[in-house]
């Protein structure tokens, strides 16, 4: 194929501007978002206090950058109607309390789940990039599972959790992880063979559908395309440009080695959840491990093998110098989880933690 597509999706809380708390604004957001522009671009979540936002498919970064920043002033404006402001965190700084959005599939959900559904308050990113079939889909999945956690330590950007401090850089992606579907996975062989674990998964009705298959990258159910769900949203647009990027660019090598009959790194998924655990523990803050020897690296050095991964390809789209220039930057100023923290440390107050993150929703 030419060049792919990419898209996001971002997951945002609705939050009160006086006192940062999250507020349950999601059908009001929901309501006013069609209002303001005869359709909404906007979907709902597990919990009332968030909402959801969506890309086009686009070809080119400075395409998706537009969207992305188009599809966050559209959500503020929705918000706003509905007295509340859209702020892009992985979770809630301030201390909450769970409100399922109404709705026969959220219910069922709480129902089965109980109280890990209820401390389902976070929000993601995902990255949508197109293939050409399940399997070259499957394909794909086979060999990016082992380059993933550096993209959870680049977009962390949730430390704080019910008002303390959780000693990590993604605890939404701790929280994440405690769905029974959800994390790495072991290399599938073929589309047949993914196809067959979703079908089992289903019918062991652990989960309730296949839309609940929460693997950290997936083929998407809807779309043409493989999903990435391992990042936090993140707090600039800037930062979920780099994200779908490297995204694309991992969907692109692997795609090449796949066609040129290289086999995937058989790595252990043992090993890929404890890759996943160090980078949210830490994010960019100390040691991640090498993405292909797994022993213990500092975080700048597992980018740059990332990044050196990925190289040809981004060369090859004219991506190359923009993503080094982004990484760069994200890598200077800190990612979200870096960045709430020193508002903390500064002003003593989680309010203005939020305060600084709506205002970096929007202009980065």
């Amino acid at each position: 194929m030419g060049q792919r597509t990419v898209g996001v999706e971002e997951e945002f809380l609705l939050v009160d501007a006086r006192d940062g708390r999250v507020r349950a604004a999601g059908a009001a957001t929901l309501g006013y978002g069609s209002a303001l522009t005869g359709h909404t671009d906007l979907d709902s979540e597990l919990q009332l206090q968030q909402v959801e936002t969506n890309t086009d498919p686009c070809t080119t970064l400075p395409e998706l950058r537009q969207q992305l920043r188009k599809a966050r002033q559209r959500a503020s404006e929705a918000a706003r109607a509905a007295g509340v402001e859209i702020a892009a965190l992985g979770s809630s700084p301030l201390p909450w309390d769970s409100a399922i959005t109404p709705g026969q599939r959220y219910h069922r959900i709480r129902d089965q789940f109980r109280l890990l559904a209820e401390d389902q308050l976070t929000c993601g990113c995902h990255v949508h990039v197109a293939v050409d079939s399940d399997d070259e889909g499957v394909a794909v999945l086979d060999r990016i599972r082992v380059w993933l956690a550096p993209l959870v330590a680049l977009a962390a950007n949730s430390p704080f959790w019910q008002g303390e401090d959780s000693g990590y850089a993604s605890y939404r992606a701790e929280v994440w992880s405690r769905w029974p579907s959800a994390g790495p996975t072991e290399t599938f062989g073929s589309a047949a063979g993914y196809h067959d674990v979703v079908r089992a998964m289903t019918s062991s009705r652990t989960v309730l559908d296949s839309g609940m298959v929460y693997f950290d990258a997936r083929l998407s159910e809807h779309y043409p395309t493989v999903e990435i769900r391992v990042a936090d949203v993140c707090g600039r647009a800037d930062d979920a440009v780099l994200l779908a990027a490297l995204s694309r660019a991992l969907v692109n090598t692997a795609a090449r080695e796949w066609r040129a009959g290289q086999e995937p790194v058989g790595a252990r998924v043992e090993l890929l959840r404890l890759a996943a655990w160090q980078a949210a523990r830490d994010g960019l803050e100390g040691d991640l491990l090498d993405p292909l020897a797994h022993r213990p690296v500092s975080a700048r050095e597992a980018v740059r093998t990332l990044l050196d991964h990925l190289r040809d390809d981004l060369a090859d789209s004219g991506d190359l110098a923009e993503v080094e220039e982004l990484c760069a930057e994200l890598l200077a100023w800190g990612n979200g989880a870096a960045l709430q923290r020193a508002t903390y440390r500064r002003t003593g107050q989680l309010r203005d933690v939020v305060a600084d993150a709506v205002h970096r929703t929007l202009s980065g």
